[in-house]
């Protein structure tokens, strides 16, 4: 059985990937209204993925007999300076995901709560692909941003982006 303690910080983690849905689909949102289709399908995917994130998490405080709680999200922010400025803010999310999770890990050692930690282990490996890949859309969004052929290029990229469920975690 997990601790309250661990309990309780599984639990606002889902919240923050439940914020993070919001956020992501917000972002996307944003791109649509422009009329940029491509990148609007790759923040909608991540929107996805965050609520399959929360979705584990939520089964597995329940398989554990955690008390599930779940709480409030905020509403995100909807206006954006601009491209840059929307890849720039996805990538400082991820870092603070990270940092959230990396909490609770530290937590769950602190307390020998392996069952935890092991579960934990494939979102630290998904934080680390997360990371990687949005400083990479930072790079890439602030090489074509000025440049509209190259833009139309980075949008078709990201629209090949689809949402597969992960298997195991």
């Amino acid at each position: 059985m997990v601790s309250e303690k661990i309990a309780t910080l599984i639990n606002e983690q889902i919240a923050h990937e439940q914020y993070a849905a919001q956020y992501y689909l917000s972002m996307s949102a944003w791109f649509s209204a422009k009329d940029l289709d491509g990148i609007a399908n790759y923040f909608r995917v991540q929107s996805k993925e965050e609520l399959m994130h929360a979705d584990k998490m939520f089964d597995f405080l329940n398989d554990v007999g955690g008390e599930i709680i779940i709480g409030e999200i905020a509403k995100p922010p909807h206006e954006f300076e601009n491209a840059i400025d929307i890849f720039e803010k996805a990538l400082e999310h991820e870092k603070k995901v990270t940092k959230s999770i990396f909490n609770i890990v530290k937590n769950a050692n602190d307390e020998g709560d392996f069952a935890t930690t092991s579960f934990l282990q494939w979102f630290i490996n998904e934080q680390v692909e997360e990371e990687a890949s949005a400083s990479q859309y930072v790079t890439k969004i602030k090489m074509v941003c000025d440049n509209p052929s190259a833009l139309y290029l980075f949008d078709q990229e990201l629209s090949q982006r689809v949402f597969v469920p992960a298997t195991t975690a």
